[in-house]
């Protein structure tokens, strides 16, 4: 199925800020890039800002489908917290890897009250899915979720500074660890 114009121009405008930055990609590359009018691209989205936003939902949406994906075919809550950074690191070891994409939005575009809000929402999103898988393994603290959802967000950040995928590797060993340690203290077992 042919994508629909709107979702072209995202599809450009996502792939050129999330390899290039969203400062250095101007709305006139996209419309050259998307093979569309100026006047097509502001039909869709009313500024860059709204393009921007757009783009962050959408890999919003991705990401949450992804993780839900893991919830769902991965039964035992401590191997969905282990193929959850098994397949961070699948994405990390790639050399089109730049790390979190809202963490380079906000550094960006942080003046936007639109992406801050979206990208804070898309974090809270994330941890929310780590307090489910911690809930489904009668852990009902808050710390837990909130130690994996800092060594997801550190693994993120550690990769794209230092281009090494292997951190996600260690931030999975220890997200293991959390999830052992708060298991067994969530039952009275020291």
């Amino acid at each position: 199925m042919k994508a629909s114009i709107r979702d072209e121009i995202l599809n450009v405008a996502g792939t050129l800020f999330y390899t290039e930055g969203i400062r250095t990609v101007g709305v006139d590359r996209i419309i050259e890039e998307a093979g569309v009018a100026k006047a097509t691209l502001y039909r869709h989205f009313a500024s860059k800002e709204h393009l921007v936003a757009a783009y962050l939902s959408d890999r919003h949406v991705r990401v949450l489908r992804s993780l839900e994906d893991v919830l769902t075919a991965v039964a035992a809550p401590r191997d969905q917290v282990h193929t959850i950074f098994e397949r961070l690191h699948d994405k990390a070891d790639s050399p089109e890897f730049r790390g979190c994409a809202f963490a380079l939005a906000v550094a960006e575009h942080g003046e936007s009250e639109r992406v801050v809000t979206i990208a804070r929402e898309h974090k809270r999103s994330v941890r929310n899915i780590f307090v489910r898988i911690l809930e489904s393994a009668g852990v009902t603290a808050p710390g837990p979720a909130a130690h994996l959802a800092l060594l997801y967000e550190g693994a993120l950040a550690t990769v794209a500074v230092n281009r090494d995928p292997s951190a996600v590797l260690a931030a999975k060993d220890a997200a293991l660890d959390v999830f052992d340690w708060s298991q067994r203290n969530s039952s009275g077992i020291n």
